[in-house]
């Protein structure tokens, strides 16, 4: 008998907010590695909208449902099972992109693959602090779907046969400290709503030693001391960005909210 090899099929899925910016270079890195692109934009108000309908024309507009809500929701609108997710500021660097179609037609071997994520903060790429940071990132939705804590979701699966895939994702994060900042403002928000939520356990002296922690396994245990001055800065805006978690939830409590 002769058999055919079919080559799995790949929803690549993506979900954006004004990111202008950025969105191009995303999709870009995936034209020829993925056989549709979903991108699920919440209501942009720059021209997000319209890149997006240059590689694709599953285009959906959705009010925002919270991170992981929305970006199940994009899951749901692919026609593939095997869905290879991304972020409006990440791409898969030309390595990735090379692993990625060399499994495309033995993807089954494996329940999901992960690969790691390699950030550029303002000025020069980590190598150290936020690195290599290991994302599961192309799955088979039968078997998988994004869960975690908002907003930092991750792909909760069943499967256990997760094979790490050569090549990173990049990652453009921050343009500059400013904009670091506004993130931890929005994040520590919504993490602090999160910590009372779920009926966390913390004390007076959770923002010390959650952020004292923090910034030691980063600078030190990860060695962030090797990426110059932005390790510094990743360090302790990280470590200030738990401080301020914790305290806004602390805060909270005490008001009531």
């Amino acid at each position: 008998t002769h058999y055919t090899i079919l080559m799995a099929k790949i929803s690549a899925c993506i979900i954006s907010f004004n990111e202008e910016k950025k969105i191009e270079d995303c999709l870009k890195s995936l034209t020829g590695i993925a056989d549709e692109i979903v991108v699920v934009d919440s209501n942009s108000t720059d021209k997000t909208v319209e890149i997006a309908r240059r590689y694709t024309d599953k285009v959906i507009l959705q009010d925002f449902l919270g991170f992981i809500e929305q970006k199940n929701f994009a899951v749901q609108q692919a026609e593939n099972d095997w869905i290879l997710s991304l972020d409006c500021d990440e791409r898969l660097s030309p390595e990735l992109q090379e692993a990625i179609t060399g499994i495309k037609h033995k993807i089954e071997q494996a329940d999901a693959y992960k690969m790691p994520r390699k950030t550029y903060y303002i000025y020069r790429w980590l190598n150290y602090c936020w690195y290599p940071d290991i994302k599961v990132r192309l799955f088979n939705k039968k078997n998988a779907h994004w869960g975690g804590t908002n907003p930092h979701d991750h792909i909760v699966t069943s499967a256990n046969n997760i094979v790490q895939l050569p090549g990173d994702i990049y990652h453009y994060s921050f343009d500059s400290i400013s904009d670091h900042l506004k993130t931890i403002d929005k994040f520590t928000e919504i993490g602090a709503d999160e910590l009372l939520r779920k009926n966390k356990s913390f004390s007076i002296l959770s923002p010390f030693t959650h952020s004292s922690w923090i910034f030691l396994k980063l600078y030190i245990l990860k060695r962030g001391f090797m990426d110059g001055f932005a390790g510094i800065v990743v360090s302790v805006l990280s470590a200030m960005h738990v401080f301020v978690k914790y305290s806004k939830a602390i805060i909270k409590r005490k008001q009531g909210s």
